[in-house]
């Protein structure tokens, strides 16, 4: 917490505060009505972006806020035409229009309000993801797991969703005839929008009305790791965990010492099998929302070929936040980064693995400029999943050429 005194002609002290669940800045200078600040890097390893604090004490006051060391961060392009996230409540998050010049990202506003925060991106708390867990662990048909701990003791929470609760105890005989999808999100923690999605999948699935929900669950076990870094969350990290393990390139041969949280989950999915896999995840630089397949893999065909372009060209036709034109290059056949958590699942399984990604910014085929791209899209992005699992299930994607 820092406490910066403002001159003028009204005595102001203003407090910026990052010292909560997800934080991240510190304070460099204060000159004025002008405030500088620094994104701290993740601990143990060499990645910012992340940025998270409030600001209070000064009502009435107009102050411009500057991040010096934005050139210099992971993704840097990820600053154009990009507005910072801003809440006076810490549930309806706006944006506000935000300048980067090559260096510095700066914002200027008036302090309406006793205390207001800003984000890179609208924040999903641990305690947001406890709620999460607890109200979906509840519920019929849901077995909660915790498969292991964080190297700080937290918990990784585990969530398997069918039409009936099945004790996990006898997971090593739970192969059956239902198909088995996986979804797993936050590997990066500096990604809250994956989290944000998370909610809107589990929250449809739960829908006791829902008729594709439950035909769903008849058919498949669905099994989510909603936070698969509970400590990075926490320690307001960009990409890795405690230890500075990025965990999206851990999946080849994660280890207890480096990366517990993939271990205990990729165990797990040894037990259960995989039939489809989404890894959820949000771009800094690109404005849409995307699927990365993984062509890369030794085992891709023709066949899988058509069903990973059946299943974004179905996704564009129900949530047209989605898009199928604009993603990432193509990796050549036999040249996937097997530590990469999508790709290592479709070596393993020989199935239907991807990766989906998201905007910190807007989506820029359907722009909204008070929200830019927003937690309530991420949540309807999610919950349309649902239709997309189906169709893939019941073999009714719609075709590119149909």
């Amino acid at each position: 917490m820092y406490r910066v005194q403002a001159t003028g002609s009204e005595f102001k002290v203003i407090v910026i505060d990052s010292q909560f669940d997800g934080g991240n800045i510190s304070v460099v200078a204060f000159d004025q009505d002008r405030v500088t600040l620094r994104i701290n890097a993740d601990k143990n390893a060499n990645f910012l972006q992340w940025f998270y604090f409030s600001a209070s004490g000064a009502r009435g006051k107009k102050y411009t806020f500057c991040i010096d060391n934005a050139g210099q961060t992971t993704y840097p392009k990820g600053w154009v035409d990009y507005n910072v996230a801003t809440s006076s409540d810490r549930k309806n998050w706006v944006r506000t229009p935000t300048e980067f010049d090559g260096k510095t990202l700066s914002w200027a506003v008036d302090l309406d309000t006793d205390k207001v925060w800003f984000a890179y991106f609208a924040p999903y708390s641990l305690e947001q993801h406890a709620n999460l867990v607890a109200a979906a662990s509840n519920a019929p048909g849901v077995s909660y797991e915790n498969l292991g701990t964080t190297h700080l003791g937290r918990s990784i929470d585990y969530l398997k969703i069918s039409n009936s609760s099945i004790s996990t105890e006898s997971v090593s005989q739970q192969r059956n005839d239902k198909r088995q999808i996986w979804t797993v999100a936050r590997q990066h923690p500096g990604e809250p929008m994956s989290e944000w999605w998370m909610q809107g999948w589990i929250t449809r699935l739960l829908d006791a009305d829902d008729a594709t929900s439950a035909a769903l669950r008849n058919m498949a076990d669905i099994h989510i790791v909603p936070n698969m870094n509970p400590d990075g969350t926490y320690l307001g990290h960009l990409r890795t965990n405690s230890v500075g393990a990025n965990l999206n390139r851990e999946w080849q041969q994660p280890s207890l010492e480096r990366s517990p949280e993939v271990h205990c989950v990729k165990n797990r999915m040894q037990q259960t099998g995989v039939d489809i896999a989404l890894d959820v995840h949000g771009d800094e630089a690109l404005p849409y929302n995307f699927i990365a397949g993984t062509e890369g893999v030794q085992a891709w065909t023709d066949q899988r070929d058509r069903q990973l372009r059946a299943v974004k060209h179905t996704w564009a036709c129900l949530n047209p936040d989605f898009q199928s034109r604009y993603g990432y290059p193509k990796t050549a056949r036999g040249q996937a980064n097997l530590g990469i958590c999508s790709n290592q699942i479709a070596s393993s399984f020989g199935c239907l693995a991807m990766t989906l990604e998201m905007p910190f910014k807007d989506t820029a085929d359907s722009p909204r400029k008070l929200t830019g791209w927003s937690p309530q899209r991420c949540l309807k992005l999610g919950a349309s999943f649902v239709d997309i699992a189906y169709l893939t299930l019941t073999d009714n994607l719609l075709q590119p050429d149909d």
